[in-house]
């Protein structure tokens, strides 16, 4: 580090080209087990509230509903767009590792709430507290996975952590299969022993959160030169210390004007101005996702419940196989964003689950498949979509200022989620009560219709940030242009 000219403001850094030039090593693989399991723990509250639904409505002390269970989903996703938009704000002021921790323990005090609900609003409450608590993580643990992770391994590592949402489900799945089981527990205990799941999850990650640094990007940008320094100098270390050679010589440092403004209008100016197409683009890629994901997802057990005759204590066995294929596809599709690209990658994983949605939404107004065909279909659309909805978070979180990282993904999370995943599961649950196929058939067609359009948003709009560092994507706002320095 060095400072340009006496008391000048401005200061020269190569703190992210030492970051980027780093091999993949065990530190790497900490920050994405201590961060990513974020994912596993949204997949566990959204498995078990599906697997779950069938057991509300028969529940003794509840009986909710069709209408009311998927006003539980909206709930935790309301709570989850507030919980972005207020944590994200705070990511960006007070750093990332501070909100590791606050916004854990929103989540696990209230998923334990949960078990001790005793009617719809008690529930719902506790669901939106639960979903403050989850989509506060997303704004902090995406911006810290973006700023540690080396430019070259971001799409892959993005979207495989995103995919872990659905190790998650494979929890909550095996979760309601033990505890909803006929004659394992009492009807209106089995459902609240299932909450239980994430509050003792929640407890681990403390532990191991405890291990990582605060973000040298983000301590940079803060001034805290000295501070950003001494933890890459710490993770060099730990690299060296373990591949046993040495790094290779980082590129280009860049020059930072910490006298600029970067307060609030400055990071507004930034997004809705002068990244106004990435904006546009953030919001429908979001927004397609969400709808897609949250009225298919929230109303899975309802349909095989109701249409296919499956027995509550068995919708786990379904979600199995739906959660492998959501797995599966970020992971193995993941390397591909890394080298054939962010745009085709993208758009392609769009639009591809936007027509496998229409091809299987006729099949079931015709009334040709059964569980375990439509189970097929599902794992196979989701291999696509899971990659394309985890392509969305990766899209927000890598193309704009560092300064804005925490504000724009918790932004773009919570406008698109208020748009397309608020009101999906209530609407869904509205077109299951009816009990005909060609009204779900509708919204089958409204959420492949969306996925299309996204797709071809990401065509005129897309960013080519593939193996580029996050400062080349998007300049600082503190940042000072090369001709200037």
């Amino acid at each position: 580090m060095s400072r340009i000219g006496p008391d000048s403001h401005h200061i020269r850094t190569d703190v992210p080209a030492r970051l980027d030039r780093l091999p993949w090593s065990r530190f790497h693989g900490l920050v994405v087990v201590a961060l990513g399991i974020t994912w596993i723990l949204d997949g566990l509250e959204v498995t078990i509230a599906g697997a779950i639904a069938g057991a509300l409505t028969e529940s003794p002390a509840l009986r909710f509903t069709e209408a009311q269970v998927g006003g539980i989903g909206s709930a935790y996703i309301l709570g989850a767009v507030l919980g972005a938009l207020f944590f994200g704000y705070l990511t960006d002021r007070l750093g990332r590792k501070t909100l590791f921790y606050v916004t854990l323990a929103v989540y696990g005090t209230a998923t334990f709430a949960n078990a001790f609900a005793w009617d719809f609003w008690s529930f719902a409450a506790f669901r939106f507290l639960t979903g403050a608590g989850i989509g506060g993580e997303y704004a902090a643990i995406n911006s810290a996975i973006q700023e540690l992770i080396p430019a070259r391994y971001r799409g892959r590592t993005d979207l495989g952590i995103n995919g872990s949402f659905w190790i998650g489900a494979a929890l909550g799945a095996v979760g309601a299969i033990v505890l909803l089981a006929p004659g394992v527990l009492p009807p209106d205990l089995g459902w609240r022993f299932a909450f239980g799941i994430g509050g003792a999850l929640a407890i681990i990650i403390i532990f191991l959160r405890s291990f990582l640094p605060e973000s040298p990007r983000w301590l940079m940008i803060r001034g805290r030169i000295g501070e950003a320094e001494h933890i890459v100098e710490g993770i060099e270390a730990r690299v060296r210390a373990e591949t046993g050679a040495p790094l290779p010589p980082p590129g280009r440092p860049i020059t930072l004007d910490l006298s600029r403004d970067t307060g609030m209008w400055a990071v507004a100016r930034a997004l809705f101005t002068h990244y106004r197409r990435r904006s546009i683009l953030g919001l429908t890629l979001m927004t397609a996702q969400a709808f897609f994901y949250n009225a298919i997802f929230f109303t899975y057990a309802l349909i095989l419940t109701k249409f296919y005759g499956v027995p509550v204590s068995s919708v786990g066995w379904y979600i199995l196989p739906f959660a492998l294929g959501n797995f599966t596809g970020p992971l193995l599709l993941g390397p591909l964003f890394d080298t054939v690209g962010r745009k085709p990658m993208i758009a392609g994983t769009y639009a591809l689950s936007g027509v496998l949605l229409i091809v299987t939404g006729v099949l079931f107004q015709q009334g040709v498949l059964t569980a375990v065909t439509q189970t097929v279909a599902w794992s196979v659309i989701f291999f696509f979509a899971s990659a394309a909805a985890s392509s969305a978070y990766l899209t927000v979180s890598e193309s704009f200022p560092l300064e804005a990282r925490a504000t724009a993904i918790a932004l773009f999370y919570a406008l698109g989620t208020a748009l397309g995943g608020v009101a999906a599961p209530w609407f869904f649950g509205r077109l299951i009560a009816t009990g005909d196929p060609g009204q779900i058939l509708i919204g089958y067609l409204i959420g492949a219709g969306l996925m299309i359009l996204a797709a071809g948003v990401e065509l005129l709009l897309g960013v080519s940030a593939e193996r580029k560092s996050l400062e080349t994507v998007a300049t600082p706002l503190c940042g000072v242009p090369a001709a200037a320095e």
